[in-house]
């Protein structure tokens, strides 16, 4: 796991995978979204926008996943994965059943990672 930006509040972290795929956590052991204050809250809600509108304007992405769930992780976090038809999953969840063997030719995720800590 890479941390790729911190504050009092929330982690930035990278998913390793075929796709750019992060995650935002809450610092505080918080169970569910509605336990978190309004503070926390507005800052996931900030990193999930930038990160979306970088993902859009970096990658030529077919769709912008993000889902929150934690049932292995009782722990407030999202993930935001940006999807592409050539992906090993699509149009499934990457969590899902394998369609293919993955045809994607993306520009560096590094490039894209530095450009998230930036504007974060």
């Amino acid at each position: 796991m890479s941390i790729i930006y911190k504050n009092e509040l929330i982690k930035v972290e990278i998913e390793k995978s075929e796709i750019p795929w992060l995650k935002i956590f809450t610092n505080k052991e918080i169970k569910e979204f509605s336990q978190c204050d309004s503070e926390t809250k507005l800052e996931i809600f900030r990193c999930l926008d930038v990160i979306e509108k970088q993902m859009l304007k970096y990658f030529d992405v077919k769709k912008i996943n993000i889902a929150s769930f934690g049932n292995y992780m009782p722990h407030v976090h999202f993930h935001i994965m940006a999807r592409f038809e050539e992906d090993s999953y699509f149009p499934e969840p990457m969590w899902g059943k394998i369609q293919r063997e993955a045809n994607l030719n993306l520009p560096s995720f590094e490039d894209f990672f530095e450009i998230i800590k930036n504007k974060l």
